[in-house]
């Protein structure tokens, strides 16, 4: 049975960046369980995926399901993404030479304001360092809290169903007097404090609780429209004038709370033509491909963005780095035998791997040709041409050229 205190605790009483409509959600399938019993959230369930990266070097980092400061054990079940874990593919992928821009894959209707405005900040000192473009898609909600981190991005687009907006805070009591009277039940709380119980679900809410939550919402509603203000470049009495509405696609554009409609099949193409005219470094190698199925309505993403140069440079790269793990491995083996190699200095030089084994083998036969000469020939001694040992020969063939 899943923690319904904790739940219960992390959804009443509390500020929320959650869209109304999935605060609905929520209630109506946490609202008659919180008596303990079994509690399923298979039909709000979310996968949220693993981090890809393209071939040209994008890394799409998904933002999808319910936000939460902590997922734990409950996050596979209900579909919550952590933002400690957002944080930690944005940064995985920023200090990935390999990877040259960063896409956020937005679908969520919010979540909770605890480590939420962190997140926030980490992302934009993370583009300050790193100097990588950081876009955004949604696809097909970015609402609340989750539209705070997709406007944190250089560029947001959004498909044309998708939902964009919800710029605001909600606060929840719920009140169980009622329930309590009918079931019998009377609570009596102890406290030191005069806030201490305030808000608690066993009596109605007091004018002096309502007060300091409202306050409380308030000063988050507040710091919420001067962050969009701020990314998208508008007013906070614009922002404020939204009253927490939700605009689709087009509208979206037209509020200024999106750059341009488009899939995410778009937003790749648009941010590969971008890098292919960047001084971006270009990645190492593509660490991961993703198949997409065209008859669910999906593409490859491998499609998205012009492959020519592109694969011309990912073919080099292989090339060098199976030479490099072929001279290595040469160096590895002379080592064993008293030969000294730099594979970075033989790169470096041109020097190929078939002939640095053969230079390796030359000086190996040297060494021996050379203990054979101490060894079988006496001072003063000169072997004759014709019955010279071919170890003996190559052993002054080698002494003669130096």
């Amino acid at each position: 049975m899943h923690d319904l205190p904790h739940l219960a605790a992390r959804l009443y009483g509390t500020p929320l960046l959650v869209a109304r409509s999935k605060l609905d959600v929520i209630l109506g399938t946490l609202g008659p369980r919180l008596a303990g019993q079994p509690i399923s959230f298979d039909g709000d369930a979310a996968s949220t995926g693993d981090v890809v990266v393209t071939a040209d070097g994008i890394a799409i980092v998904p933002v999808i399901g319910t936000l939460v400061a902590r997922s734990g054990y409950l996050g596979a079940a209900s579909g919550l993404t952590a933002y400690s874990d957002i944080a930690e593919a944005i940064e995985a992928a920023a200090t990935d030479p390999g990877i040259r821009a960063i896409l956020l894959d937005v679908d969520s209707s919010g979540g909770e304001v605890g480590g939420l405005f962190d997140l926030v900040d980490h992302i934009q000192t993370i583009r300050s360092q790193c100097g990588k473009p950081i876009w955004a898609v949604a696809d097909e909600a970015a609402l609340s809290a989750a539209y705070a981190i997709a406007c944190t991005a250089d560029r947001l687009y959004v498909t044309q169903t998708g939902e964009i907006g919800s710029i605001g805070v909600v606060a929840v009591h719920r009140d169980e007097s009622g329930a309590d009277a009918q079931a019998g039940l009377a609570w009596t709380f102890v406290h030191a404090g005069a806030a201490k119980v305030d808000g608690n679900p066993h009596q109605p809410l007091s004018d002096s609780a309502r007060v300091a939550l409202q306050a409380d919402v308030d000063a988050l509603y507040g710091k919420f429209t001067a962050l969009v203000a701020e990314r998208r470049r508008l007013s906070s009495e614009a922002i404020r004038a939204t009253e927490a509405a939700v605009y689709r696609g087009d509208q979206a554009v037209a509020a200024g709370l999106a750059d341009k409609v488009g899939t995410l099949r778009v937003a790749l193409a648009d941010l590969g033509a971008v890098l292919a005219h960047s001084t971006v470094s270009r990645p190492i190698a593509a660490r991961k491909e993703v198949p997409m199925s065209e008859s669910q309505g999906e593409v490859p993403i491998m499609a998205a963005v012009p492959q020519q140069p592109v694969q011309a440079d990912a073919d080099l790269e292989q090339r060098l780095r199976a030479e490099y793990s072929e001279i290595s491995a040469i160096s590895a083996q002379a080592a064993r035998l008293g030969v000294a190699i730099d594979p970075a200095e033989a790169m470096a030089k041109g020097i190929r791997p078939e002939a640095l084994r053969r230079t390796v083998l030359d000086q190996l036969a040297e060494r021996s040709d050379a203990t054979d000469v101490v060894a079988a020939a006496p001072a003063g001694a000169a072997p004759k041409a014709e019955t010279e040992s071919p170890i003996v020969r190559r052993a002054r063939e080698a002494a003669s050229r130096k």
